[in-house]
């Protein structure tokens, strides 16, 4: 056994008779444990928020929305035939990794009961519509019935709406359009549902595609739009691509697009915006707590080459090259770094399960779009985190291994 790590082992972490060096190991020690629990903590947590709300937002609405070019104002051509459509989609390279295809109508409408009003965006959705998130985040009733023989008036509406207009499942209430002439209908409510999304459940009332296409003079075929969901939420951009090429050569006769494509990262710019922006966060959280745990380390290393000159000393008149006390100090830095390494991981890694498991933090839903902090282990981020540490450790030795080159045994064997 080297005699460098005969020494390092006797230079104990806390107790024994080095009790001289303990304090400053244990500062050292508890510094990187904090330090390790907070990167690890910044990244679960930053990466549970980005999952879980890019996962709301796939789910909310359509992946590409195929829709009218918009050229005209008139009404009539501000609608889509997924006759003209579906077939196309269905010949394209990409139409394997489509997972839903469905005719979608949107119209602005007021609600009005005999007290107050709102204005929404009536959704009429075809029974082929994915209908999976809506019915997880419905707090009462039912989703509205799609069958041939359906009532087609039937609409669930947000707990915001339900709440600002003091209204309930079951009721019924008048619902406006306003074209060249104000269409009333009869609505049926028969769920209310949460999604979390502010903006989007104070806009929305969802009900049957059928009721808009009565409302519009329709045929069972148009639609506002076509919605295409993908397979793989990573490859949207490059389905949109694909299908906006395809129906580009579809052109009016004035020479001008009668389709336009739009994709859900485009439509909900903003929030994407802001979960790029979390990046950015914990990259900065990793950086202040990358130079306090360096600093905690590099101080107490100093504070043990300090009270080791002596030692130092007396090792270098045995003849002990500066190469070989640096190993004593690399050897003590191993054991300071495996021991903050075991106890950060476990510490960190237990706090992110409980609140995984246990949503024991919680948030505002209307702030955070959340009722709780989401955590999202990334076993990879973490393996890569702890490498990182132990790299940047290590390096902290170079400052205090310059000093003990420095120190001069004929001044240091009778220091006190």
């Amino acid at each position: 056994m080297r005699y460098e790590l005969i020494i390092a082992r006797r230079l104990k972490l806390s107790g024994g008779q080095e009790r001289s060096s303990s304090p400053s190991l244990t500062v050292a020690v508890i510094g990187m444990v904090l330090a390790i629990v907070v990167m690890i903590l910044a990244i679960t947590i930053v990466t549970g928020f980005k999952q879980e709300i890019s996962n709301k937002i796939y789910k909310i609405d359509s992946h590409i929305k195929i829709g009218s070019s918009g050229y005209s104002l008139a009404a009539e051509y501000n609608c889509v035939d997924e006759r003209d459509i579906i077939p196309l989609l269905e010949q394209l390279p990409v139409a394997d990794s489509l997972s839903g295809i469905s005719l979608i109508a949107e119209k602005p409408a007021i609600f009005k009961t005999a007290n107050d009003f709102k204005g929404i965006i009536y959704k009429g959705c075809s029974p082929g519509y994915d209908w999976g998130y809506l019915n997880e985040c419905l707090v009462a009733g039912r989703l509205p019935s799609m069958s041939d023989t359906a009532n087609v008036s039937e609409i669930i509406i947000s707990k915001s709406t339900a709440s600002q207009l003091q209204i309930d499942v079951g009721d019924r209430i008048y619902t406006y359009f306003i074209d060249e002439k104000i269409k009333v209908r009869r609505s049926t409510i028969v769920g209310i549902f949460s999604t979390d999304f502010e903006e989007y459940d104070q806009a929305f009332a969802i009900g049957n595609l059928r009721a808009l296409q009565n409302v519009n003079g329709w045929n069972e075929h148009t639609g506002t739009y076509v919605g295409v969901n993908s397979k793989h939420t990573d490859c949207i951009e490059q389905e949109a691509y694909s299908i906006l090429s395809a129906l580009y050569g579809i052109t009016d006769s004035y020479g001008r697009p009668l389709y336009n494509v739009s994709e859900t990262h485009a439509n909900n710019v903003a929030y994407f915006s802001w979960l790029g922006l979390l990046d950015m966060n914990v990259i900065i959280i990793i950086l202040l707590m990358t130079v306090v745990s360096a600093f905690t380390l590099i101080s107490a290393l100093l504070m043990i080459v300090l009270e080791r000159i002596n030692m130092i000393g007396i090792l270098k008149t045995l003849g002990a090259c500066n190469s070989s006390i640096r190993r004593i100090f690399i050897y003590l830095t191993q054991k300071l770094i495996l021991k903050a390494l075991v106890i950060g991981n476990i510490a960190g890694i237990g706090m992110a399960l409980l609140q995984q498991h246990f949503h024991i933090i919680k948030l505002d839903a209307a702030s955070y779009y959340m009722p709780y902090v989401p955590i999202a282990i990334n076993w990879w981020w973490i393996l890569l985190l702890n490498v990182g540490i132990i790299a940047v450790s290590y390096l902290t030795l170079m400052i205090p291994s310059m000093i003990i080159s420095s120190i001069k045994p004929s001044k240091t064997v009778n220091f006190e």
